[in-house]
């Protein structure tokens, strides 16, 4: 068959796609992963028992904020890659400022001379929290990835990676309605090892479990 009557046959029948079909389909595989990464948490883990007044304070907030401002340029940067050739520049540039606020603050709260450093950067939990967060990232990959398989990712270790650090940005949110961890040089550390982590898994599977 000629190469012209290939691509004739090809694109019969085509339908285009419904708006928001990509969004959608993202949005199940996203929220159905925290649903089941809250329900891993709440019997493993526990919800942290001072919820109530840790809500009234603003390093909580500060926590939630640093996740979920993650979270948003992961579900960007997953959006992207999503589609034929997708460009995740933007995604990836507030990604990064995000960070540093987080790292810059981290850097205000250790410069006073009587500050308790190690504490602040090791806390109770350092041995726990980048583990715990990956685990709890786990079912979002999957939820992504599933979302992601029935879309069109040419890049599939770009789009791996993408849904990894989306799920683990996730993941830490779950996670931080369990951690009583308020020092910003600890999040700044822990929780971005572990949402890394969790980008680096994704990437690892990316280009296996991707693949058309």
């Amino acid at each position: 068959m000629k190469t012209v009557n290939l691509i004739a046959a090809l694109s019969q029948n085509l339908e285009p796609v419904r708006p928001g079909h990509v969004a959608r389909l993202l949005a199940v595989g996203l929220f159905s992963g925290m649903a089941v990464s809250a329900a891993i948490m709440v019997p493993w883990l526990g919800l942290r028992p001072d919820l109530d007044s840790a809500m009234m304070t603003g390093p909580f907030w500060i926590k939630f904020a640093y996740t979920l401002a993650l979270a948003l340029c992961g579900l960007k940067l997953v959006e992207r890659q999503a589609r034929a050739g997708g460009k995740s520049r933007l995604a990836l540039l507030l990604a990064g400022l995000t960070f540093l606020a987080m790292a810059g603050l981290a850097v205000v709260q250790l410069l006073p001379a009587d500050a308790p450093r190690h504490a602040m950067i090791m806390g109770k939990t350092a041995k726990v929290c980048t583990r715990n967060i990956l685990v709890l990232s786990l079912p979002i990959i999957a939820g992504l990835f599933w979302a992601l398989r029935q879309l069109a990712p040419t890049r599939l270790v770009l789009a791996g990676l993408s849904a990894g650090l989306l799920a683990g940005a996730a993941g830490a949110w779950v996670y931080a309605f369990h951690c009583d961890e308020s020092a910003a040089p600890f999040m700044a550390i822990w929780y971005t090892l572990g949402i890394a982590a969790a980008g680096l898994v994704g990437a690892a599977l990316g280009r296996f479990a991707l693949r058309w």
